[in-house]
């Protein structure tokens, strides 16, 4: 089987088991009558596994076709966000629930998908040179969902994450990890924009136009 096959392979796999994982989640809470939506679909792991299926569904569905510039920063977003899920639950989450019943759910969801989307960010590179502007466009999304996040709890008292609860240290602690997450995720980002041209470029993928601009 060759390389691009096996690629295909593996992203259509992985799609139907993120996508199962999240159903499973949400029978196993529906079923012990604790499923909000509002809450489970409030979750950064959740939505960030949710652009994961995308990506690789734009690309499956492209997979014949040149990718565009649009779909390789969109890959590369992904892969910062998924390895910041990885990272945050190794690191601060640990024990902490997170609204995942299922321990197979948590494997699939916080580890096992952010890995196979970092092998493939490495496996295939981008097709076009990305530059530090993509970082910074990468970073709107999750700086938008703190900022609604934080906004909403302190209207209805709910957050996902213990270190955004102000009740834990009060919103000056609530900043410092804010700050600390944003400067890790702008690190994480530029880590792999370097890793996805420096392959792309060993490769032969990144058009010589794009390496000129």
């Amino acid at each position: 089987m060759g390389r691009n096959r096996i690629l295909t392979v593996v992203r259509a796999a992985s799609i139907v088991v993120v996508l199962a994982a999240m159903v499973f989640a949400v029978y196993e809470t529906a079923r012990v009558g604790t499923f909000n939506p509002t809450r489970y679909f409030a979750y950064f792991t959740i939505q960030s596994n949710l652009l994961g299926v995308a990506s690789f569904a734009w690309v499956l569905v492209r997979r014949d076709q040149p990718r565009s510039r649009a779909l390789e920063s969109f890959r590369g977003a992904v892969t910062g966000y998924l390895t910041v899920v990885f990272f945050v639950v190794i690191l601060l989450l640990e024990n902490v629930d997170v609204g995942l019943r299922l321990a197979w759910v948590d494997f699939v969801l916080h580890k096992l998908f952010p890995v196979i989307v970092v092998v493939d960010w490495l496996v295939d590179p981008p097709m076009t040179r990305l530059t530090a502007r993509d970082a910074v466009v990468w970073l709107l999304y999750p700086l938008a969902w703190t900022g609604l996040t934080v906004a909403r709890g302190a209207l209805d008292g709910w957050y996902p994450y213990p270190f955004l609860d102000p009740a834990n240290g009060g919103y000056g602690t609530v900043a410092v990890m804010v700050v600390a997450i944003t400067g890790a995720f702008l690190a994480i980002a530029a880590f792999w924009i370097w890793i996805g041209n420096a392959r792309g470029r060993s490769r032969g993928t990144v058009a010589a136009d794009a390496e000129a601009a």
